[in-house]
């Protein structure tokens, strides 16, 4: 029986919010595990920020929410948030935390749970430019800054937007594995996924801020054979550039020299990796990290070694 994500819809919801979490189930299906997606909403037709309907949304007396469920709420634009229609749907996510299905929040939504009061005294997360917000309106959460997503018992908050990749990516490493997981990211053309302990500005978004495709092409290359040797050469035959002026352009575009950036994300993966419990000499091998010293160095920053 395919397991049941539910997302919950509230009016000027934001498309991405949305999409992303249903593309990782969307795509896991693909993948060869199927989720039985359901779309849920108070209203008869609720309908984004950007001004795009939904249609086919089933009401919430629809669907009673069981243990196994996932619950996910796509944030919404605040400034058109109407709480005169709260009490219309806080009682049915009340019940389906009380149910102990897994419930989520993706950006914004941090705000429709502690509304719910789902998130007193609990940790949670949401959108950098609206932490401090959260906590002045609902000084019951212990709001965490410049976290992907936090989970307390089963209730998930996570940051900005594209945080709710993250997190569905954790959810369904949850039910099928890592390796699985890493199959539906592959998929879906992401970088791999980072855990609710990262921080919110990743080494692979943190030097992403730029507009030259090639040295796109080039990250994501990089991202995705950190467990080969990788030379400048190489890499410069993948955009047409010589070495030189590969070396110059990604310096000068990302304001770090591509062997460091290279160090750097090989480190990161590697510190995932750790945490997620594999073995050092599989992560090693996973993250083409030949020295024994550094994977040491490396799970002793994790806190994973004596």
């Amino acid at each position: 029986m395919e397991k049941r994500v539910i997302f919950f819809l509230l009016d000027h919801i934001h498309l991405l919010d949305l999409a992303g979490a249903v593309t990782v189930f969307y795509e896991s299906g693909c993948c060869g595990q199927p989720y039985e997606l359901r779309y849920v909403s108070p209203y008869e037709a609720p309908g984004s920020s950007a001004g795009l309907g939904f249609a086919r949304v089933e009401p919430l007396e629809a669907i009673t929410v069981q243990r196994n469920d996932i619950v996910i709420v796509a944030g919404i634009d605040l400034s058109k948030w109407d709480h005169t229609q709260d009490q219309q749907w806080m009682p049915w996510l009340q019940r389906a935390a009380a149910a102990g299905a897994t419930v989520c929040s993706v950006c914004t939504a941090a705000f429709v749970l502690a509304a719910a009061g789902l998130l007193n005294g609990r940790e949670c997360t949401t959108h950098w430019a609206y932490t401090k917000a959260l906590v002045e309106r609902f000084p019951q959460t212990r709001v965490l800054e410049n976290k992907l997503f936090v989970q307390s018992d089963n209730i998930y908050t996570s940051a900005g937007i594209t945080t709710g990749i993250d997190l569905a990516l954790y959810l369904v490493e949850i039910d099928h594995g890592p390796a699985f997981a890493y199959t539906v990211a592959r998929d879906m053309v992401v970088y791999i996924r980072r855990d609710g302990d990262a921080a919110q500005h990743s080494i692979h978004l943190q030097y992403r801020q730029h507009i030259n495709h090639q040295v796109h092409q080039v990250q994501d290359h990089i991202a995705h054979h950190l467990h080969t040797k990788l030379a400048i050469a190489e890499l410069a035959e993948l955009v047409y550039m010589s070495p030189r002026n590969l070396t110059r352009l990604f310096k000068a575009t990302t304001g770090i020299t591509i062997g460091d950036y290279i160090r750097n994300l090989r480190e990161e993966k590697a510190a995932q990796l750790l945490k997620a419990g594999h073995k050092m000499a599989w992560v090693a091998k996973a993250c083409g990290i030949g020295s024994n010293r550094q994977m040491t160095q490396l799970a002793r920053k994790a806190g994973l070694a004596g």
